[in-house]
């Protein structure tokens, strides 16, 4: 016989050898055991945790001839058929190679006919959301209310792509990702009952590996066997096999970092590079390295989350003590940059070395982050007693600017040399940014006040959208007038800005500048082009 997989050789029979999902296992068993049993149901989640495993588990009880306790007996000959995929009870489709109108179409004719043994018809369907919008409405009256004989099953990993109207037809069950307690557990118990020699250093490096997915632990450690076979599978042949590397390794880059040495860093890349390590592998492992670092930075409490040996627990300690947290938090952002954009490139490894040169030289960077590197580098060597010297600018680099010359201040301007202002209205509106100079053309009066103020009143009515005077009254802007008054007269006005929402013109209440310089006999143009 040939050679089965070992994802599918144990794969589970009976709610009881199902791992990790104990919230879907205990709700599916009361229901079976209560006769509550759903039309339509929806199992969600990543992939390998489960889904149709327990949809096949679920078909099976369901249409068991002695269930016990809410499982199969796996004795009855409706159990064994469902078992060996004999049985017609159960129809299994996958919607990404079947997802067309015509697949469905198939289905809504044959719920018409009820099962010929057994009773219940269940109707698997696969990564459910590759169907056409076709589809779905052509199964949406069906799964709506389908024949007392008949359960739906669909398995997602990708639910929101799901029309809300098959979601609200369906009990919907969120499949967890398994911990990595619970892999380690089963592949350990899987590895005595095969009767390999594990390592459970390496098993638990497998099951963190797997993220989450009990079938991917299992074809992690398949691979794993396969080129040690016969052999004691040790935690460096699994580091070996998977392309992984030692913490040892990361902690030995991590120290050259720190130092700012690039040639040690690059030297490092190197070997790794050299033993044929994955590159993307190692970017998210280092990642990863830097993160259980901050965390043990971060909390006293934190040895029970980080999984990892004493040894390297400790090793970790004595770092946490050698780098703050500002920076680790900047070294992982580089990081995980670099994580994205390496996923696709070509040339992987000059990224990583330009990455580890960024880590190494804050210097090259500008944020606020990569400023507090610098700052924490500098200190260490103030406290090492190293002398600290401004480097010269490099060629073709501008050299640092002069201290700003302090000006004398101006004088301020006296009433009558405001109302000069105002009679050279024109010559101020030259002056100003364009910008500035539309708003301007708008003003209503020009006055002096008791303060020698140059007032500039707008007329505004309530309701009116004209909007000059708001404009004009930002600092801002004001700003901009003074300049322009103090670069023509060399002297300092102060410059307040009305608004009339009266109604009545300005005019009619204050006496113009330009009537001021009328009763004197001289004539002023306000806005000469």
């Amino acid at each position: 016989m040939s050679y089965m997989a070992l994802y599918r050789k144990f794969r589970p029979q009976t709610f009881e050898d199902v791992k990790g999902q104990d919230h879907i296992v205990t709700t599916l068993k009361n229901q079976i055991k209560s006769d509550r049993i759903g039309h339509a149901y929806l199992f969600t989640g990543t992939r390998g945790t489960g889904k149709t495993t327990i949809a096949k588990i679920l078909a099976r009880t369901i249409n068991c001839e002695n269930p016990v306790d809410g499982c199969p007996c796996m004795e009855c000959a409706m159990c064994k058929s469902i078992t060996a995929g004999n049985s017609m009870n159960v129809i299994e489709m996958d919607a990404a190679s079947n997802n067309g109108v015509d697949s469905i179409r198939q289905i809504v004719e044959e719920v018409a006919y009820p099962p010929t043994e057994g009773k219940y018809k269940v109707y698997i369907i696969d990564e459910v959301h590759m169907l056409s919008t076709g589809a779905f409405n052509a199964l949406l009256k069906t799964l709506e209310e389908p024949p007392s004989y008949v359960v739906f099953i669909l398995a997602t990993t990708e639910v929101h792509k799901i029309p809300i109207t098959i979601l609200s037809r369906c009990q919907r069950y969120d499949f967890h990702r398994i911990s990595i307690d619970t892999i380690s557990a089963r592949l350990k118990e899987l590895m005595d009952k095969e009767g390999v020699d594990v390592e459970d250093k390496a098993i638990r490096y497998i099951a963190k590996a797997a993220d989450g997915s009990m079938r991917d632990g299992l074809s992690l450690l398949d691979q794993c066997i396969a080129f040690y076979i016969g052999q004691t599978l040790t935690y460096d042949n699994v580091l070996k096999v998977l392309g992984a590397i030692d913490t040892e390794v990361f902690s030995r880059l991590l120290r050259h970092i720190i130092n700012g040495e690039i040639t040690q860093c690059i030297g490092i890349l190197e070997e790794i590079i050299t033993q044929g390590r994955d590159l993307n592998q190692f970017v998210i492992d280092f990642t990863w390295y830097l993160r259980n670092l901050m965390l043990l930075k971060s909390s006293d409490d934190m040895e029970d989350v980080l999984e990892m040996s004493s040894d390297n627990l400790a090793l970790l300690k004595e770092e946490a003590k050698m780098v703050d947290t500002e920076i680790l938090m900047r070294y992982i952002q580089v990081l995980s940059a670099l994580s994205n954009d390496i996923k696709y490139a070509s040339g992987k490894r000059v990224l990583i070395e330009i990455a580890l040169i960024k880590l190494c030289k804050p210097e090259m960077e500008q944020d606020i982050s990569a400023l507090n590197n610098r700052m924490a580098n500098l200190e260490k060597k103030v406290e090492k007693g190293v002398p600290v010297v401004m480097a010269a600018p490099a060629a073709g680099q501008a050299a640092p600017a002069a201290a700003p010359v302090t000006k004398a201040p101006l004088p301020a301007a006296v009433p009558d040399e405001v109302k000069q202002v105002a009679s050279s209205w024109g010559n101020v509106l030259g002056q100003v940014p364009p910008n500035i100079k539309m708003y301007l053309k708008e003003v209503n009066t020009i006055t002096v006040n008791e303060l020698g103020e140059l007032v500039l009143i707008f007329d505004q009515p309530q309701g009116s959208e004209r909007m000059a005077g708001d404009f004009v009254n930002r600092p801002e802007v004001i700003e901009e007038i003074s300049k322009a008054i103090e670069n023509m007269i060399k002297k300092t006005v102060n410059i307040k800005v009305e608004i009339n929402s009266s109604g009545v013109s300005s005019q009619d209440s204050k006496t113009d500048i330009r009537d001021f310089f009328a009763s004197k006999g001289i004539e002023i143009e306000v806005d000469p082009e």
